[in-house]
C-alpha cells in the first residue's frame, strides 16, 4: 500500500508569506541604509571641491573668478599694450594715434596694479599673450593704411567690451577687497578705451554686435589657486582705493569714414 499523503500543516502558507514580506522589507531597510553609510564613511569630496575654488586669504575669500578676472587683466595688457605703441605709429588719423596712447598708459598703470595684487595674493601670472591675442596682433601688424585703422578699432572694441563686462561681474559680486579695488581700476581704465576708441569713428558697431553675440560674455579659465596666509571672513584687511588716471578724450567722429575703393 502507498503511503497516505499527510495534511498540510496549518498556517505554513501564511508564513511563507509572512517571510516573502520580511524579506522584502529587510532589503528595503537595507537600500535605504547604505546611501546614509556612504554619506557618512566616503570623502568630503563637495567640500574639497569648494574649498578648492574659493579659498580664504587675509582679504576675504578669493573665488575661481576672481583668479580668472586677475588672470584676464594681466593678458589684456600683455597684448594691448604692444597694440598700443603700435598704433601711435601706424595709425593714419590723431585719433586712432591718441587711442594707441592710452591704451600705453592704462596698461601700463593697470599692469603695475595686477601684479601687485597678484603678489599679494600669492598668485602666479601668465607673461606672454594667449594664442588668439597673438593672432591679433598679427593681423594687426600686416594690416596698413586705413585698413589698419579699422582692423585696430574694430578688434581692440571688441575685446575690451568683454573684459568691461568681466570686471562689472567681479566688482558686483567679490568679496575680496583687493579683486574689488582691482575691478574698479580695471573698469574705469577699460571704459575710457571703449571711449577713444569709439572716438575713432572706425568701429562697426553692427559687426560688433553680431560678434558679441557670436562669441558670447567671458567664461571662467583655469586659473592658479591661490597660496599664501590664510584668515577667517572677520580679519579681512580693507583695501584704500587707488587713484586711477583720467585722459582727455579727442573730438568724436560722428560715423566711420567711408572706405576707400
Amino acid at each position: 500500500m502507498r503511503p497516505r499523503p499527510r495534511p498540510p500543516v496549518k498556517g505554513r502558507g501564511i508564513l511563507s508569506g509572512t517571510g516573502i514580506i520580511l524579506a522584502v522589507l529587510t532589503g528595503t531597510v537595507v537600500a535605504l541604509l547604505i546611501p546614509i553609510w556612504s554619506a557618512v564613511h566616503r570623502p568630503a569630496q563637495d567640500a574639497d571641491l569648494l574649498s578648492a575654488r574659493t579659498v580664504a586669504t587675509q582679504y576675504g575669500p578669493l573665488s575661481e573668478l576672481d583668479r580668472d578676472f586677475i588672470t584676464r587683466v594681466r593678458l589684456a595688457g600683455l597684448w594691448e599694450l604692444p597694440a598700443g605703441q603700435q598704433a601711435e605709429e601706424k595709425g593714419t588719423t590723431d585719433a586712432v594715434r591718441t587711442a594707441g596712447q592710452h591704451l600705453v598708459q592704462g596698461h601700463t598703470f593697470l599692469d603695475q596694479r595686477v601684479r601687485d595684487v597678484a603678489a599679494k595674493l600669492g598668485l602666479d601670472l601668465p607673461n606672454e599673450p594667449s594664442a588668439q591675442q597673438k593672432q591679433w596682433l598679427a593681423t594687426l601688424d600686416a594690416a596698413r593704411g586705413e585698413d589698419y585703422d579699422r582692423e585696430f578699432a574694430g578688434t581692440l572694441r571688441l575685446a575690451d567690451g568683454k573684459v568691461l563686462t568681466l570686471a562689472a561681474e567681479v566688482r558686483a559680486g567679490t568679496q575680496n577687497s583687493l579683486v574689488r579695488a582691482l575691478a574698479d581700476d580695471a573698469g574705469s581704465t577699460v571704459l575710457d578705451h571703449i571711449k577713444v576708441l569709439e572716438a575713432t569713428g572706425f568701429v562697426d558697431f553692427a559687426a560688433l554686435a553680431r560678434d558679441l553675440a557670436a562669441s558670447g560674455g567671458p567664461t571662467a579659465t583655469d586659473s592658479p589657486a591661490a597660496t599664501g596666509p590664510m584668515a577667517g571672513p572677520g580679519q579681512v584687511v580693507p583695501v584704500t582705493p587707488s587713484a586711477s588716471p583720467t585722459y582727455p578724450l579727442p573730438p568724436a567722429e560722428s560715423s566711420p569714414p567711408p572706405r576707400t575703393p
